[in-house]
């Protein structure tokens, strides 16, 4: 299938919002590291995409419209030439909330499971191999080092994808200008709030 949308943003960026309004708009099924927790089988074409073999991205987005948030966002250099036709939106924040946001839920979950003595899963793999140790060489924690990885990251995205193709876009802004830059109309609805940190770190501690 073809990608109508690529999601360049890193996690904590909106991307679960923006999954939601890309569905509400048409362009689903929306891909989001979320939907991998419990699909260990894409989880590992993930996986072996991070540990070299980039055909693998086809069969991990097979079936899907679009992509938001790792590990697509990993790849975005693959997707964006594998996909020449579609749109690119980058979600942007500001990166010290950025950070702590992503420091208190993601990262702490993360840690948390590794210590904890977790097994291994395909997800968890896959995860540390895309985000942690691919994405953050290991210094997450290190805030001044994943900050300057955030910051490249973004202006990485806007030198490298035309402009036309582009939208740097913050989930605060509202369904203006995402609808605009797909071409579609504006739904009689509020944009999609979801994901926050309270609301995080409640479905973790629901968790087993």
């Amino acid at each position: 299938m073809t990608m109508d949308v690529i999601g360049a943003g890193f996690g904590r960026t909106g991307t679960l919002s923006l999954k939601a309004a890309l569905e509400r708009l048409g362009f689903g099924p929306c891909a989001h590291m979320i939907a991998l927790i419990e699909d260990e089988a894409r989880a590992a074409l993930w996986l072996r995409a991070a540990e070299g073999d980039p055909d693998c991205l086809d069969e991990a987005l097979a079936g899907y419209r679009s992509t938001v948030d790792w590990p697509g966002a990993y790849f975005w250099r693959e997707l964006v030439q594998r996909h020449p036709e579609a749109k690119v939106v980058l979600t942007t924040r500001d990166p010290a909330k950025w950070y702590d946001s992503a420091e208190q839920t993601i990262f702490r979950a993360a840690m948390r499971h590794r210590d904890s003595g977790g097994p291994a899963t395909t997800f968890a793999r896959m995860a540390f191999a895309i985000n942690w140790d691919g994405t953050f060489k290991g210094r997450f924690a290190d805030r001044d080092f994943a900050i300057s990885v955030f910051e490249g990251h973004n202006e990485a995205v806007r030198r490298e994808v035309p402009a036309e193709r582009l939208l740097e876009f913050e989930v605060s802004e509202g369904w203006q200008p995402l609808c605009d830059f797909l071409g579609v109309p504006i739904p009689d609805e509020e944009f999609p709030r979801l994901n926050d940190t309270q609301a995080f770190q409640e479905r973790q501690a629901s968790r087993p």
